[in-house]
């Protein structure tokens, strides 16, 4: 109703939801202080990812690293798709192994100039590599999101979670190819937005 921003309704919500916790008495104080820890502990590792990525970021632009990079992918004569489908296969390979997060902050100083010297749209890109690390984030061998059904399904055998996901797998990798055939089906509503 335009009351609050998306971010003030967030913590609105929170505190609507913590109050009517309390009030009914569904939710305990020391669940409460359970709760904030986590959430303390969490926003922590995620800021230290980004202090890293703000340490990391001027190593690579001294190193020249983005520039060599970029200079390897043209020089593979690969085009604009193929240099598209080869960094989304590096992002799906990493996503077997690493949380999304932070193989973002790790990769985009190197990919990002690269993209946009190729004159592909930030936002498709964007949209391409959200998916892909969603695609590596239930991969084989790791596969953080497939061990995190694990922990709150003990009782179901990991191969059997893999195979279930294997469906959703194929209709990402379905997903990410219609939207690297058809981008306007990514860039409709933010050109009618801006456009």
């Amino acid at each position: 109703m335009g009351l609050f921003s998306p971010v003030e309704a967030s913590a609105v919500g929170a505190g609507v939801v913590i109050l009517v916790g309390l009030f009914t008495r569904v939710l305990s104080l020391q669940a409460l202080w359970r709760a904030a820890r986590d959430a303390v502990v969490t926003t922590a590792t995620v800021m230290l990812i980004l202090i890293a990525a703000h340490l990391i970021n001027p190593f690579m632009a001294l190193s020249h690293i983005p520039t060599a990079v970029g200079e390897v992918l043209s020089g593979l004569g690969l085009g604009v798709t193929g240099t598209l489908i080869l960094i989304l296969a590096i992002y799906l390979i990493l996503g077997c192994f690493l949380e999304g997060f932070a193989m973002l902050v790790l990769t985009l100083p190197i990919f990002f100039p690269i993209i946009m010297a190729l004159g592909i749209d930030p936002i498709w890109f964007g949209v391409l590599t959200v998916l892909t690390l969603e695609m590596g984030l239930i991969s084989p061998p790791v596969g953080i999101n497939v061990f995190i059904v694990k922990s709150v399904a003990p009782n179901v055998e990991l191969g059997d979670i893999f195979r279930g996901v294997l469906p959703f797998w194929l209709m990402m990798i379905l997903a990410v190819a219609l939207l690297i055939l058809f981008p306007q089906i990514v860039l409709f509503l933010p050109n009618t937005m801006f456009g």
